[in-house]
């Protein structure tokens, strides 16, 4: 079966995951976070690539983010996993038992508006949903507690947002998101569908071919709107 199409261009905001193989963990202790996090900030030292926003969960990453150049998104996040496999593997010894991660990362295109804000929102309250802190800024492996306790340094990761956050963004982001939101943000990450408003998302799919992106498979493409 064929890749799915992947976007990565220069000035585009992307939603970007991986989870371990068959769901493993790939941190186990706070170490293991702090040294993903050195490994993101060498990738950024090497890629042109800004982060916006992003979590550490037991098993997966999530990651919002925008190339400066085209395919610097790939680059970086392919020599970020390799680089964390290949030290995962030596610091826990674990070489030739299997691959760390599933497959390669997933991604999709996000609209800088409030479907970005849409999504940062999902990324950062994941560690609420799964159960592992009451509030999303108690989760110290992700950007939400940098921003939060302004201490994103050690490495620095993080950009400042296309937009302006909410002046209640904590409230919000402890708020749950609707399943309305849940269930769209899940489709876009298991199609690469884009995220946004459904004339910005045509537009998207005219231009670089994502039409695959927007429907199930076996449904013949919709006519285009006026």
């Amino acid at each position: 079966m064929p890749r799915q199409k992947r976007l990565d261009v220069a000035g585009g905001i992307y939603h970007a995951l991986n989870r371990g193989n068959s769901k493993q963990q790939i941190f186990h202790k706070p170490e293991d976070y702090a040294a993903f996090e050195r490994v993101l900030g060498q990738g950024l030292e090497r890629y042109e690539v800004q982060i916006y926003s992003y979590v550490l969960m037991p098993n997966h990453w999530h990651l919002v983010l925008r190339p400066d150049r085209d395919g610097q998104m790939g680059k970086m996040l392919r020599w970020v996993t390799a680089t964390h496999t290949q030290r995962y593997h030596a610091h826990y010894h674990t070489a030739g038992e299997g691959h760390l991660y599933q497959s390669r990362f997933k991604s999709f295109p996000i609209k800088d508006d409030e479907h970005f804000l849409t999504v940062c929102r999902y990324v950062e309250r994941n560690p609420v949903r799964a159960n592992l802190v009451k509030r999303a800024e108690l989760w110290q492996h992700g950007s939400f507690h940098r921003w939060a306790n302004h201490s994103d340094r050690d490495p620095k990761l993080l950009s400042a947002w296309p937009i302006r956050r909410t002046a209640n963004w904590s409230k919000r982001v402890n708020q749950a998101l609707s399943e309305k939101e849940i269930g769209m943000i899940r489709t876009s990450v298991q199609r690469g569908r884009p995220f946004g408003g459904i004339d910005w998302v045509e537009k998207l799919a005219d231009k670089h071919d994502l039409w695959s992106t927007l429907r199930s498979r076996g449904r013949p493409r919709s006519k285009k709107r006026p």
